[in-house]
């Protein structure tokens, strides 16, 4: 069968060009071995079971208690979050869900308050310490003008 597929004669190999023949000959491997993964592909997805999306309710409650407990033993979130097999992105979905269907307040935002509050704390005293840092250099500046007599 093999030979069905490549032309011997001499006839036949003169009147194509040499790289028309091996064009079409590999044309041929490639479709044959399209047609041939092609089956196995629709039967192994036929055969195969559906994947069961997503984790139940109780599943997901227990990944978040390991991962708070983890944390609360001293690993780090992304290291407890790792050890779940889930993402950050996840827990936090997962944690955001539950309080509002427990209806807890999340305490995530009573957190984000005090940073906001700690934040302007500091963007305060930053704008302070500048001021004092410039008056300073402002008057090193007036009293070096006044030793070199530039003022």
């Amino acid at each position: 069968m093999a030979d069905d597929e490549f032309p011997t004669s001499l006839a036949s190999t003169a009147t194509k060009p040499e790289a028309e023949k091996t064009a079409t000959a590999v044309g041929a491997q490639r479709s044959n071995s399209k047609k041939k993964g092609g089956k196995a592909d629709t039967v192994a997805q036929k055969t195969a079971k559906p994947k069961s999306r997503g984790l139940s309710d109780e599943e997901k409650l227990v990944k978040i208690k390991q991962v708070e407990a983890a944390v609360a033993g001293g690993t780090t979130l992304k290291d407890a979050v790792s050890a779940a097999a889930i993402s950050d992105q996840t827990y936090y979905t997962w944690k955001k869900a539950f309080a509002a269907a427990s209806g807890e307040a999340p305490s995530g935002m009573v957190a984000f308050d005090d940073e906001l509050a700690e934040f302007t704390e500091l963007e305060e005293e930053n704008r302070r310490l500048r001021t004092l840092l410039a008056e300073k250099l402002r008057a090193e500046n007036a009293a070096l003008r006044k030793r070199l007599g530039m003022s």
